[in-house]
């Protein structure tokens, strides 16, 4: 079979692998996919199965519900940001396929924070634009300075990520203000990605949307109430962008899954305060464990993840032997144009956590 030239554009995901190797293992310690391990919360099964049994499993309109659509806006608005427009999509990926779909154009340049996730680089790829990777190394912060470094002509959007996926660090205020208006300044687009806002340990999140107005911001619920598998997400902006947005959906994803949205319009009232303490519980111990094995890595704010430096710096080959221990992590090569370091999950069983630091650490001597 001939495939399309852009078939080879794209790799296939590092982290499906890994996925893919737990299934075949016989009692892997699993710190690899960044999956919640908290069950929905029951009123939001409790709205979907209501949908479901109530008969509304058709077609929504294409922008969504108009009571979710509404209650994405009320969300935002409690926070302070105020956006004209909202669509609900098929989850954050279909979000950004959706924006890149109608922002760019083959050969444009994006400037993508280093480390990233996985979906930015392929995705751009695919439709022929070019991912500029800024390297955010040591401390994983987007600044003003770095960015500036990697502006040509033919820069079109800037991307950001906080919390970030796979550091866990958030972007501290000074230098969520700087990108928003390193963006606004230059005429780029700003794509702020928050799937993670959920999830703040050392203080209020600050997303760049608050210094820069036309900041095009990307949620969902996947991760903040565990239903990953409902594919839920939104875009806000103007109302422009969300009828371009619109009309691709309707061409592609055509709408988001009916019963699900019908469930997030409750899952929006809930309260993740004991969710977010939880994992505040977890980062701390992952770090103080990797801090007792004598690891660097940033400290999370954020999120479910943390990136360490791998002993002898080389993420790949340090990977490599904690999967003879059978513990699962994913090389920071996967999210990295740099191989130096590896990503954590601490969205699992604290047992599984300490587990997975003592292999951690037990590996690490080797290397000393």
């Amino acid at each position: 079979m001939k495939f399309a030239d852009r078939r080879q554009l794209i790799d296939s995901s590092g982290i499906r692998r890994i996925f893919e190797l737990a299934a075949k293992m016989a009692d892997p310690c699993d710190l690899s996919i960044g999956m919640p391990d908290f069950d929905v919360p029951e009123p939001v099964r409790r709205a979907a199965i209501d949908a479901i049994e109530g008969g509304r499993n058709r077609y929504t309109p294409t922008d969504g519900t108009p009571a979710l659509r509404a209650k994405i806006l009320e969300h935002y608005r409690a926070r302070g940001l105020d956006f004209p427009a909202s669509i609900v999509t098929s989850g954050t990926t279909g979000a950004l396929y959706l924006l890149f779909l109608a922002l760019l154009n083959p050969g444009d340049e994006v400037l993508v924070p280093d480390p990233y996730f996985v979906m930015y680089k392929q995705l751009l790829k695919f439709l022929g634009v070019k991912p500029v990777f800024v390297d955010t190394y040591p401390d994983f912060q987007l600044t003003a300075e770095r960015l500036e470094a990697h502006r040509t002509p033919r820069t079109r959007m800037v991307i950001c990520n906080t919390p970030n996926n796979p550091t866990g660090v958030s972007y501290s205020e000074a230098n969520a203000r700087a990108v928003a208006e390193f963006a606004q300044r230059h005429g780029l687009v700003l794509l702020s990605d928050e799937i993670y806002d959920a999830f703040n340990f050392d203080g209020p999140f600050v997303s760049p949307a608050r210094f820069n107005p036309d900041t095009i911001v990307v949620g969902g619920l996947s991760k903040s109430v565990a239903i990953t598998g409902w594919r839920i997400g939104w875009v806000l902006g103007n109302e422009e962008l969300v009828r371009a947005l619109k009309e691709i959906q309707q061409y592609t994803f055509v709408c988001a899954p009916s019963p699900a949205q019908e469930a997030s319009v409750v899952a929006l009232d809930l309260d993740p305060t004991e969710v977010n303490d939880a994992y505040r519980r977890k980062r701390d111990l992952v770090c103080e464990g990797l801090a007792a094995a004598g690891l660097r890595a940033a400290r999370p704010g954020g999120a479910f993840y943390v990136f360490p430096e791998a002993p002898g710096g080389d993420g790949d080959r340090f990977v490599e032997e904690l999967v003879k221990e059978s513990l699962l992590v994913v090389p920071g090569s996967v999210f990295s144009e740099r191989r130096t370091h590896f990503r954590i999950s601490f969205a699992a069983p604290e047992a599984r956590i300490r587990r997975g630091v003592d292999i951690i650490a037990k590996v690490a001597r080797r290397f000393a």
